[in-house]
């Protein structure tokens, strides 16, 4: 019976692990997608700031 209990076991462990990893990668990708996102807000911002000759963001200057 110790033998199937120990291969239960490591069956479980494997599945835990594979799902860490598994959540780790879609971390990762979240970051990379949040991380573009951001580049592509500031230049959207920029353009529309640029054909608006308006400070939208506050930040003091257009464009």
């Amino acid at each position: 019976m110790g033998i199937f209990w120990d291969l239960l076991q490591q069956d479980e462990l494997e599945k835990q692990q594979n799902q860490a990893d598994s959540v780790e990668e879609r971390v990762k990708h979240l970051e990379e997608e949040l991380a573009n996102t951001k580049v592509l807000l500031k230049k959207t911002l920029i353009a529309l700031e640029t054909h608006l000759v308006k400070d939208i963001d506050g930040d003091g200057k257009a464009g």
